[in-house]
């Protein structure tokens, strides 16, 4: 099984095999949670005799009463029966087993034991008496450059393979479908439909589907726009439609936790303060516009602004809106120490264009980087601040050109 497209994840998890702790691996439905843990389990712990190693996915039919720590415990007690030695257990969507954090530590009371999960799920680790024994991977759809390594055979110019990205988004399970839109197009509405059904409508139990699915369209193309709750409950009674705002809330929230969004805070550069108000939202994965029926063409800087954002986080970047004074910087980046700025466009060849995009850095005074990245290919820096091709930019990550 060829992992070199999730490197990144795989050197921080193998830095942790064997140790106390427990691996827990997050993120949205489909984005390959299960792949690694089967990585893992195949690839890294090979020598490990099979035996030793339990992997259980809680979502097949076949295990759908094991839905609590009673039942779980009871199912591993014959598999535990004659096994000696190391135990590593796997186990896939665990949020759906109620108590589950009392069989990992029942397990690790009784066994030598190696815990490697994941879950949909983003508050599964939030207020548990697990907290200091775990350490999270979020585990994000292709960036571009991985992308780039799972069709690099497609022999496709890295313009023509990035507008294909741009057009699917870095789903995983794209790559069986080698770039062809139709059943590239059908599977990303079937796992839209299955996560807004899964780990949404019925985690949640929401009835009123269709009020939903207004407000998450609303939400799809806004990305990038900066809405309240109220401006949605307004669309909404244009269209006949009450919902109070705090219903509005939950359901954003609700889409937050099961990873299909990412709300954005604002941050006041001059003050130094994160604002209440007008986050921002962007798609975990932006081939989702697309299931939508959103066209490409339009709103496509809020696209690249949605593909930055999810390349800096999966570099382990802190991410904020940044505002100074009336002026907006697309995102402030922060990584301990490590703080950089960044503005998006799709062409700044026009001077004028140029000219609006750079002038916000003039009001930010610090010697941190400040970026303008676009799809130009001239070299347009000018005043300290480094303009950059949006593709190579994000090629830079893993040191692929």
């Amino acid at each position: 099984m060829d992992y070199t497209s999730r490197e990144k994840y795989i050197n921080k998890i193998k830095a942790l095999i064997n140790k106390p702790i427990i691996k827990i691996l997050t993120g949205m439905r489909r984005s390959g949670k299960s792949s690694l843990l089967h990585i893992i389990k195949d690839e890294i712990l090979k020598n490990i005799a099979d035996e030793n190693k339990i992997y259980i996915n809680f979502e097949t039919s076949m295990l759908l009463g094991i839905n609590n720590a009673y039942s779980l415990l009871e199912y591993l007690k014959s598999l535990l029966e004659d096994i000696e030695g190391k135990v590593y257990f796997f186990f896939d969507e665990i949020q759906i087993v109620d108590g589950w954090k009392e069989v990992i530590s029942d397990l690790k009371l009784n066994r030598d034991c190696d815990f490697y999960l994941t879950s949909s799920n983003a508050k599964l680790i939030s207020n548990t008496s697990l907290s200091e024994e775990y350490v999270e991977f979020e585990i994000q759809p292709f960036t571009f450059s991985e992308f780039k390594k799972t069709f690099e055979n497609m022999e496709l110019s890295k313009e023509n393979l990035f507008y294909k990205f741009i057009q699917l988004g870095g789903l995983p399970f794209l790559k069986y479908f080698d770039l062809d839109e139709t059943p590239s197009f059908e599977y990303l509405n079937d796992i839209y439909n299955t996560v807004l059904v899964k780990d949404v409508l019925q985690y949640n139990n929401i009835r009123d589907v269709d009020l939903f699915n207004h407000i998450f369209s609303y939400v799809i193309a806004n990305v990038g726009q900066s809405f309240s709750a109220s401006s949605i409950k307004t669309y909404l009674k244009n269209k006949n439609k009450n919902i109070s705002v705090d219903t509005i809330l939950n359901y954003l929230e609700y889409c937050n936790i099961a990873f299909l969004i990412k709300k954005v805070p604002r941050y006041d550069v001059l003050s130094k303060k994160t604002l209440k108000i007008d986050e921002k939202y962007y798609l975990t994965d932006h081939g989702f516009r697309q299931a939508t029926g959103c066209p490409i063409t339009q709103d496509i800087e809020r696209i690249l602004e949605n593909i930055v954002y999810i390349e800096l986080l999966s570099r382990g970047y802190e991410v904020k809106v940044g505002k100074v004074k009336d002026k907006e910087i697309n995102f402030i980046a922060k990584k301990e120490k490590d703080l950089s700025y960044y503005q998006i466009s799709y062409k700044i060849r026009d001077e004028k264009t140029r000219e609006r995009i750079f002038e916000t850095y003039n009001l930010v005074t610090d010697n941190f980087p400040k970026y303008v990245l676009s799809m130009d290919h001239s070299n347009f820096s000018q005043d300290g601040v480094i303009h950059k091709n949006i593709i190579d930019f994000l090629l830079e990550d893993e040191g692929v050109k």
